[in-house]
C-alpha cells in the first residue's frame, strides 16, 4: 500500500459521494451518534435494511433502506465541523441532502425513495390518520415541522411520482426500524450489495 494512501474517513467529504468507501466512512465516523431517537444512526439504518431484506425487496430498495438517513449524518458532520452539537437543532431537508449526495453513485431506484421518504410519512398520515398513532415520538415531533399530514391535492401529486410506491414501503421499514437492542446483520454484510448497486 502506498505511503500516500489515506483512508476515506481522513479525506474531505465531497458534496456528492465519490465511492462506496466514502459512504461507508461516513457511517464509521458518525453512525454511533444519535439523532432524535433512542437508537444510534447505524442501528436504525441496519434495522431498516433488515426489514427490507426480510420482505424480499430488490437490492436497490434495500440499499435505499440502509442509506435513507445519510443526510442526517452529513448534517451531523457539518455541525461538528462548525463547532456545533452533534444533533442539529433543525434538520428538515435531510432526505433531499441525502438523495443529492448519493445521486452520482447510485441509480434513481435508490435515491428516489430516499428523496421521498419524509413525504411518504406525510402521505400515510394523510391517507390513514390512525397511522400517526404508530409513529415514534421523534417522528411525531418532526411531522409538524415537515408540514403535517398531506392535503388531498398533495396526496394525488405524491401518488403520481414514479418513486412513491417504493418510498411508502421504505417509510414502513423506517418506522419499524427503531427497536432498542434488536440483533441484525452488521454493515459489513451489505458492502458487496452496495458495490453491485453502485455505478462504480
Amino acid at each position: 500500500m502506498s505511503a500516500e494512501y489515506q483512508h476515506p474517513s481522513e479525506l474531505p467529504r465531497p458534496e456528492s459521494a465519490a465511492s462506496v468507501d466514502h459512504v461507508l466512512a461516513l457511517y464509521e465516523d458518525f453512525g454511533s451518534l444519535q439523532y432524535d431517537e433512542e437508537l444510534a444512526q447505524i442501528d436504525h439504518a441496519l434495522q431498516t435494511a433488515a426489514l427490507a431484506t426480510h420482505e424480499g425487496a430488490a437490492e436497490e430498495l434495500i440499499v435505499a433502506a440502509l442509506l435513507h438517513d445519510v443526510g442526517h449524518l452529513l448534517a451531523i458532520e457539518a455541525g461538528l465541523a462548525a463547532g456545533e452539537s452533534a444533533v442539529p437543532a433543525a434538520d428538515l431537508t435531510h432526505e433531499a441532502v441525502g438523495a443529492r449526495y448519493l445521486a452520482g453513485l447510485f441509480p434513481p431506484a435508490v435515491t428516489g425513495p430516499i428523496a421521498l421518504h419524509v413525504r411518504a410519512k406525510r402521505y400515510l398520515c394523510g391517507m390513514k390518520p390512525e397511522y400517526i398513532d404508530g409513529l415514534s415520538a421523534g417522528s411525531v415531533r418532526s411531522l409538524e415541522l415537515q408540514g403535517g399530514p398531506m392535503s388531498l391535492t398533495e396526496l394525488r401529486v405524491f401518488e403520481r411520482n414514479p418513486a412513491s410506491a417504493a418510498a411508502v414501503r421504505l417509510r414502513g421499514w423506517d418506522d419499524g426500524g427503531k427497536l432498542d437492542g434488536l440483533q441484525v446483520a452488521p454493515l459489513s454484510a451489505y458492502v458487496e450489495m452496495l458495490r453491485r448497486v453502485s455505478f462504480f
